[in-house]
């Protein structure tokens, strides 16, 4: 059933499919930002995994799906009497999140099950895909999980369960990601000629810690999502003329405030975007004549161009355009932080190495093996 090992046609095939639905989980990411600043995840109040694939089709349908909306909190205590067309407006966003869910999952699954019935895929390729499927399976109960929350008690769902949503999100995101470009980019460190030196130790911890801190800065922002906390302190470089705002550690006991008050979650994100700023910079320095040159200053400047965005989006109100672009730009620049990642352990002489390589096939990949028994010398 399995291949032991991938021609260079099949490992840019299933690369390209694999890119593919990256973008797609960044839609639905983005997407899921929108239901966030327009108040709309919970205005549908069932978790229907088949059957809410079809939204309300006749008037009687939208006037049976507003009923149960009204009997949560958040219609009582936020929009108890908004209009049909109203509640339209917010249903549309959170159908279209799930329905961007159910999309994904087809697009992974159909094409998956045709590669294996084609013995496309090595096992162990293969058993890493099947966890991804099932992961993605794990996201889409998470998510009711989280919506859950809000449905009872709460007005809005629990910050700490949108970050653990948006967090498993990125996770998928992430895997898929380095997935591709292991299938395409060069392997053996050596392979491809370059006049800069390799990657020291340190760079290769440095590139995996950018990583970590840019996965951190993704769940800091869910928290600063998930408590409004864009909306308030709307000045930069202070937080109205403090440093540490008014209300910083100022709620719950002990270090519970630190995710549990806007002033808090706000500040904390403000911080990991200079400390994620002054790695990046430092990066980009340290690797300046070595093979990863490319990737740290693509890195650099995605986490630059991310940190101005940050401001430019908080100074303005945070307005839902610059909100889903600040989120949909965090994706980039994890992507960056991964490829800078791969080139420091992979061997890759520059960046324009691994574009030859998303060109070109790539060379041998650790999960592919070697393409046909071709030499990767």
């Amino acid at each position: 059933m399995f291949q032991p090992s991938m021609s260079p046609g099949d490992r840019r095939l299933v690369s390209t499919w694999l890119f593919a639905v990256c973008v797609l989980v960044a839609v639905m990411v983005t997407v899921g930002g929108a239901t966030r600043l327009t108040d709309s995840g919970l205005s549908i109040v069932e978790w229907r995994p088949v059957t809410g694939a079809v939204p309300p089709l006749t008037e009687a349908h939208w006037l049976e799906e507003f009923e149960k909306y009204k009997t949560i909190p958040e219609y009582r205590l936020v929009n108890r009497g908004m209009s049909l067309d109203e509640f339209k407006e917010i249903y549309w966003w959170e159908w279209g999140h799930r329905f961007l869910g159910r999309l994904i999952g087809l697009a992974f699954l159909a094409p998956f099950l045709g590669f294996l019935l084609l013995r496309k895929l090595t096992a162990a390729l293969a058993l890493r895909l099947g966890g991804l499927f099932l992961l993605g399976g794990a996201q889409g109960a998470l998510g009711w999980w989280m919506v859950a929350s809000g449905l009872s008690e709460r007005i809005d769902v629990s910050q700490y369960r949108l970050a653990a949503h948006l967090g498993l999100a990125v996770l998928l995101f992430g895997l898929m990601f380095w997935t591709a470009i292991e299938l395409r980019a060069p392997v053996a460190a050596g392979t491809r000629g370059t006049a800069r030196s390799a990657p020291s130790a340190a760079l290769r911890l440095a590139a995996a810690l950018l990583v970590v801190g840019v996965f951190c800065q993704m769940i800091l922002g869910a928290f600063v999502a998930g408590l409004r906390a864009g909306r308030l302190f709307n000045t930069w470089p202070l937080m109205d003329g403090r440093f540490f705002p008014d209300g910083y550690f100022d709620g719950a006991p002990g270090l519970a405030d630190l995710f549990e008050t806007a002033a808090a979650a706000q500040f904390n994100h403000r911080i990991g975007a200079y400390l994620l700023l002054t790695g990046a910079g430092w990066f980009a320095l340290a690797a300046w004549r070595t093979s990863l040159r490319l990737p740290a200053g693509l890195l650099f400047s995605t986490v630059a161009a991310q940190a101005l965005l940050g401001i430019v989006t908080l100074t303005a109100g945070t307005p839902i355009a610059l909100g889903l672009a600040h989120q949909a730009l965090a994706l980039v620049v994890f992507a960056a932080a991964l490829i800078a990642v791969h080139s420091s352990t992979a061997g890759a002489s520059s960046l324009s190495d691994v574009s030859a390589s998303l060109g070109a096939g790539g060379e041998n990949s650790g999960i592919a093996g070697p393409a046909n028994g071709a030499s990767s010398r």
